[in-house]
């Protein structure tokens, strides 16, 4: 990804929570076919040395059979992002010289995969993802809501998806490369529009 350094976020801790607060991630693998589907993911930021990934796909899917094989992937997570007019640039006034843009965030993670069946993996993974959403609601659903063996039966119908982190990268881009007023500006503009960019672009330090 071309990443120039004013962009570049390096801090684990923000990087982690995009991942937590946008888990709908892009999984693109690079095998015998490119393939790329939007798969949940659950970041377990404490196993090994950058953060661990899991998820599960249907076994219907042939994309398993291509991580199977040791084919590498990368993982794209999209956070806020949003179209930014040159009309909210103060400066504009002065200097037409000026352009649109589109800020945005997201973190792309790399590493190699390995896939599995077993029942207890494929338990705790699913109890974890639906915790991870349900947990926001006022009357959350548990795993345990459904009949054992209905959920037993469905989960052979999945496979599940492992993913050490081996590399990640992050790129903020809210407006950081303008000056103090035409921030102002931007977040004043998107503030209606898009608020949780707003705020990024407003906040970002």
């Amino acid at each position: 990804m071309y990443n120039p350094a004013p962009f570049a976020e390096t801090r684990r801790a923000i990087q982690h929570a995009l991942i937590r607060d946008h888990p709908l991630a892009t999984l693109v693998v690079a095998g015998a076919e490119l393939t790329a589907d939007l798969v949940p993911f659950v970041l377990y930021a404490d196993e090994g040395e950058h953060g661990t990934l899991r998820a599960h796909v249907a076994r219907a899917n042939p994309l398993w059979r291509q991580l199977q094989a040791g084919a590498p992937c990368l993982v794209l997570f999209q956070g806020a992002q949003a179209y930014v007019s040159p009309n909210w640039y103060p400066g504009k006034l002065e200097n037409h010289k000026q352009v649109p843009t589109w800020d945005y965030c997201t973190v792309q993670v790399r590493g190699t995969a390995r896939v599995t069946d077993d029942a207890a993996w494929l338990r705790r993974a699913l109890h974890d993802l639906t915790s991870a959403q349900e947990q926001q609601l006022p009357q959350p659903w548990r795993i345990d809501d459904a009949p054992a063996d209905y959920i037993a039966a469905l989960s052979q119908a999945i496979v599940g998806i492992e993913l050490p982190i081996a590399h990640v990268e992050a790129k903020w881009k809210v407006s950081q490369n303008r000056n103090a007023a035409d921030r102002a500006g931007v977040a004043q503009g998107l503030a209606e529009r898009v608020p949780a960019m707003a705020a990024l672009v407003r906040d970002f330090s």
